[in-house]
């Protein structure tokens, strides 16, 4: 496999390049982190090989990809393209166990691969790094221990590092947990529910549940193999059936909308449009939701057909109007992309329902506020979110900005430096968690003319 796992505390300034002009842009975006992941785990729990197409090739994916094999499975990818890869779960159906699995800062290994250690034939370690251990994995572990499991921290308890102990007797399969941390956890748990003993039936008991869509797409995704779920959202319970999970032989994985974000983002910040292409119709994923939110904020958004590929267009003149009171619990993970537009708005605007953030690969709230205000602009942090209030573009000036190994963060400051000239972003290579080539990508959109 190829190796994109660089360390993404490597630092290293990248001056942002600015625009020449207005932009003509299409951006082919890589496939979906999300699904990649996702069906790399069911490809792993599955029966028989299956092989996956336009599979996202980053830190985040070979990371997945590296403690499935840690675990036993077999994952080969096609010489002539990489992100075609066959994934054979192990004869046995017994995954390999004395091992331990580096998760890097990715949250859908952390909080993914433990449910599949639960079938393995020994103990599983997971460790990461270190801002991983800042993490919050408790509500998955108090779900895996009752399931029954045993965890033994080597650190602070509910946080990387850890060993799993799989069950020598499992439990009823009733399961529940707060998971307004994170919908992770609840995905974590649904995806390896199948094939345990009783099932799952699992049962949110906090007050508040983030990134609700990334669970449709894990329940959609669950059916996709053949799994036999019910949603209750409204009690927000599910429940799935024991049985086997047999996914097509080949599976497509979508673009990843949310990584859209920044460069159709670009066209309201530069002027002049961006494309992007394969746009699905109907997706689970929480970024198909970008081309309504920018629309809100001033952008024309169309969707056009060319030689049987399904293109969104966004176009615009440079407004950005702010959005007042916004609720953004459903997409969550495009924040930082708006909140970079949300700093030149006509308005202010309150993006709510996002308390959760301050819990992923760096408190997102607590950045956003820190580099806002490192360029001369304003925002403060809410309970549940952040509020923007846009400055005089004169207040705001150059500044060299942190992406605290977050790569949503390291793509906002690339797209401030659209309109504020001398922004540097330190540790740029982050942008491999999920883009491998965003650097290339992001100067072949300010000098594309399609």
């Amino acid at each position: 496999m190829t190796d994109m796992t660089a360390d993404p505390n490597i630092q290293e300034s990248w001056p942002a390049p600015a625009p020449q002009g207005p932009l003509h842009a299409r951006v082919k975006i890589p496939g979906s982190k999300s699904l990649s992941n996702r069906y790399l785990l069911l490809a792993a729990a599955g029966s028989s090989t299956v092989t996956l197409h336009g599979l996202l090739r980053s830190r985040d994916s070979e990371l997945m990809m590296g403690a499935l094999e840690t675990l036993g499975v077999r994952v080969s990818s096609d010489a002539d393209d990489p992100t075609t890869v066959s994934v054979s779960p192990p004869g046995s159906g017994r995954y390999t166990g004395n091992v331990t699995i580096d998760c890097g800062l990715a949250g859908t290994v952390m909080r993914f691969v433990p449910g599949l250690a639960m079938l393995a034939d020994g103990p599983v370690t997971f460790d990461g790094d270190s801002q991983a251990y800042q993490r919050p994995m408790a509500p998955l572990l108090e779900g895996l221990e009752q399931l029954g499991a045993d965890i033994v921290y080597h650190g602070e308890p509910g946080h990387l590092p850890f060993t799993l102990v799989p069950p020598s007797q499992w439990n009823s399969g009733k399961v529940a947990i707060d998971a307004s941390a994170s919908s992770q956890f609840i995905s974590g748990i649904l995806l390896i529910a199948p094939a345990l003993p009783h099932g799952v039936i699992l049962k949110h008991t906090g007050k508040t549940l983030p990134s609700l869509p990334h669970i449709r797409m894990t329940v959609d995704d669950l059916k996709h193999a053949g799994a036999q779920v019910k949603a209750y959202e409204y009690q927000r319970e599910w429940l799935v059936e024991p049985g086997s999970l047999h996914l097509p032989p080949h599976v497509t994985i979508e673009p990843d909308l949310s990584n859209a974000a920044p460069f159709l983002g670009a066209a309201l910040l530069a002027g002049g449009s961006v494309e992007v292409p394969n746009w699905p119709e109907q997706t689970t994923q929480p970024g198909g939701l970008l081309p309504g939110y920018l629309s809100r904020m001033g952008a024309d958004v169309s969707f056009i057909e060319e030689e049987g590929t399904r293109w969104c267009r966004v176009s615009s003149d440079g407004t950005i109007h702010g959005l007042g009171d916004f609720d953004l619990t459903a997409a969550g993970e495009i924040a930082p992309s708006l909140a970079a537009l949300l700093v030149f708005a006509d308005a202010g605007t309150n993006m709510l329902g996002i308390g959760h953030l301050r819990g992923h690969e760096t408190n997102r709230l607590a950045a956003l506020v820190q580099e806002i205000g490192r360029v001369g602009g304003e925002a403060q942090e809410m309970p549940d979110g952040i509020s923007i209030t846009p400055v005089p573009q004169e207040r705001l000036h150059a500044a060299d900005l942190h992406s605290y190994a977050d790569h949503r963060m390291a793509t906002f400051g690339a797209m401030l430096a659209l309109r504020i000239h001398g922004i540097t972003v330190e540790n740029i290579g982050t942008t491999s968690k999920t883009l491998p080539d965003f650097v290339e990508m992001w100067r072949s959109m300010l000098n594309d003319d399609k």
